[in-house]
């Protein structure tokens, strides 16, 4: 079974590894992009008994003219996700592609591929793509908004054809055209997983509609409103498309020994050393090309967004941490990832100190570590 499926409550993983990570600040001790931090965190995590590890898809950094600004380097997610795959046992691993950049016979080989590889771990973030410089580097200009959303709808039904079928099959879309279509081999999954971010009224129906992981910013940090906004979701799931979907959000963790000094750190990066430029930039594209959240809102979540694209918070001593993550899960979220300014410190603070208590509160299982894990080496830290 896929990870993403098994027994604890709430699941838990790392995002923006693939990159400098998901922070836009100046901070020295932020990371770099790196293979060796992605392969050593994801190890990490996967000894520690996390669920998922998910890269996200980036071509071009958010500045304009700024070639090389450290938000556009990034690995390419689906041979990054089939290394990470090979290096490690038990952890789910995810690729990210948007729609417009990467045909959907040649994300379909690659997907199996990776699935094969990990041994049916991969699962699938679906994007219909946002960055309007990215996607013209592509000739491929930005849609329509639902637009976006039509396409992405025909690019996931040729992918899961492409899976499933086994006769050649011809397929005749608005967007896509295939003739004689077919992948060999198929995943190793029944059915790969598939998360999907949808944040505007058309971007939810198609999540609810087709994704088996809707991945939400959660807009409150009220407990009472957040469980509304995931009710609604599944609700509208249910209502909508007779299905049950889960529901995931991503998390900005800052552990100290008190709160007071994670607070500090918190705005220390994210407000006093905030990539001002890069994050000015960001907005800027948010604002003009996705209907993600309302303007007002995305002006009120600043640095949110400059801390960690918008990750909800989890700033505080371990039991501050566990507790929030607790809400969390009471509210309705059955998965987390998580992100740290510095990952190699962050995943030893959560597996010594937050993971014991998740599992005390019963939110996690103990790990069971598979007899491969003995066979993977500890991987060195470097620089």
């Amino acid at each position: 079974m896929n990870p993403l499926f098994g027994g604890s409550t709430l699941k838990l993983g790392l995002f923006c590894t693939n990159g400098p990570g998901a922070s836009q600040t100046l901070v020295p001790e932020a990371h770099d992009t790196a293979w060796s931090m992605s392969l050593r965190t994801a190890q990490a995590a996967d000894r520690a008994g996390l669920e998922a590890v998910v890269p996200f898809a980036r071509w071009k950094g958010y500045p304009e003219n700024r070639p090389e600004h450290r938000s556009g380097r990034v690995l390419d997610p689906f041979t990054w996700a089939a290394g990470i795959a090979a290096a490690t046992t038990d952890i789910g691993v995810f690729a990210t592609s948007h729609a417009p950049t990467l045909h959907p016979i040649v994300a379909a080989k690659q997907a199996a591929t990776v699935d094969h590889i990990s041994g049916g771990r991969f699962a699938l973030n679906v994007v219909g793509g946002w960055n309007k410089p990215e996607l013209e580097m592509f000739g491929a200009p930005l849609r329509e908004h639902d637009e976006r959303y039509r396409q992405l709808d025909e690019w996931l039904q040729v992918a899961r054809r492409l899976w499933t079928e086994t006769d050649e099959f011809d397929f005749h879309g608005s967007f896509y055209d295939v003739v004689g279509g077919v992948s060999e081999p198929k995943p190793v999954q029944p059915a790969i997983p598939i998360m999907n971010a949808g944040g505007s009224p058309r971007g939810m129906r198609f999540a609810a509609e087709h994704a088996d992981l809707c991945f939400v910013i959660v807009h409150s940090e009220d407990e009472a409103q957040i469980r509304d906004q995931i009710q609604g979701y599944k609700q509208m799931a249910r209502d909508e498309f007779g299905r049950e979907v889960r529901v995931w959000t991503h998390t900005v963790v800052v552990q100290r020994d008190t709160v007071a000094e994670a607070e500090a750190y918190y705005r220390r990066f994210s407000v006093e050393q905030q990539d001002v430029e890069s994050v000015d930039a960001w907005m800027r594209l948010q604002a003009a090309n996705t209907e993600l959240m309302p303007p007002a809102v995305m002006e009120a979540m600043r640095q949110r967004f400059a801390a960690g694209a918008g990750g909800f918070p989890l700033v505080g001593t371990a039991d501050t941490i566990a507790d929030r993550l607790g809400m969390l899960s009471r509210a309705g979220i059955e998965g987390a990832l998580l992100t740290w300014v510095d990952y190699d410190a962050g995943i030893a603070d959560l597996a010594r100190d937050v993971l014991p208590l998740l599992e005390g509160a019963g939110l996690r299982s103990p790990v069971a570590r598979s007899a491969a894990r003995s066979v993977l080496p500890e991987p060195a830290v470097t620089g």
